[in-house]
């Protein structure tokens, strides 16, 4: 499995980073892990089309994971002329909300007679699914979005990828880390503990009880990019627009 960081940013762009959203790529296919409001453009530089995605998970739905959506529909319509068939996956409340976002930001767009086939797939937490040849297991943490927030794992090609969505610390997190090739975790405050966010002495404090292969950082706030060092010399990755790795 191929991982891509398209962005790592929180909502307000710390440290020039795009919003958030990960490329997937394994055994021919593509899933986006969130594709948040400014992850067109993130997507644009890596000089790639759009029409690579076979399919995106959301994990929750604020802006800066899931609000570029109507963007990524638009010039899949409009620009990409896509006709391959595109899945859209998230939690209860995706497909309503979702039309809404589209209508506030392009009138009439909801109503649009889609050039490819386009599914809105809503996963119940906890309910195993299987999307473009992924399995995907999500599990709700604490992060109120209106909905149900999620961390989430995906497994192709003997290989897993996990993800801590955005969240407070909560212990569901260490089966969510439990083995993966790849553990990637929120960690917006570097110091005091911010609501529904997980900070870096938390973390720290639960790194030994983490079984991923290899962590990452990510969506991280001004105080915690402050502490960079630290993180690095508990040997933590820091997630960066662009990063690539290979699982």
């Amino acid at each position: 499995m191929k991982v891509t960081a398209i962005g790592v940013g929180d909502a307000f762009g710390t440290g020039g980073r795009f919003h958030t959203c990960w490329r997937l790529d394994a055994a021919g296919r593509t899933v986006c892990v969130d594709f948040g409001a400014s992850s067109i453009v993130a997507w644009a530089r890596t000089g790639r089309p759009t029409v690579d995605i076979d399919g995106v998970v959301i994990t929750h739905l604020h802006g800066d994971h899931f609000g570029g959506l109507p963007f990524l529909l638009l010039e899949s319509q409009f620009v990409a002329r896509r006709s391959k068939p595109l899945i859209i996956a998230g939690p209860p409340g995706l497909t309503a909300r979702l039309w809404m976002l589209c209508e506030a930001m392009f009138v009439g767009s909801s109503k649009i007679d889609w050039s490819f086939p386009l599914e809105i797939r809503e996963i119940q937490p906890g309910k195993p699914e299987r999307l473009a040849d992924f399995d995907v297991a999500t599990t709700e943490v604490l992060h109120p979005s209106g909905a149900p927030s999620t961390a989430v794992r995906l497994s192709a090609a003997g290989r897993t990828f996990a993800y801590s969505g955005d969240t407070a610390w909560v212990d569901a997190l260490l089966d969510v880390a439990r083995d993966a090739d790849l553990f990637v975790c929120e960690c917006y405050s570097g110091e005091a503990p911010t609501p529904h966010h997980v900070d870096w002495p938390t973390l720290r404090e639960n790194l030994p009880r983490l079984t991923a292969r290899s962590i990452l950082v990510t969506h991280l706030g001004e105080t915690a990019f402050s502490k960079i060092d630290d993180i690095r010399a508990a040997g933590v990755g820091i997630a960066e627009d662009g990063l690539v790795r290979h699982l």
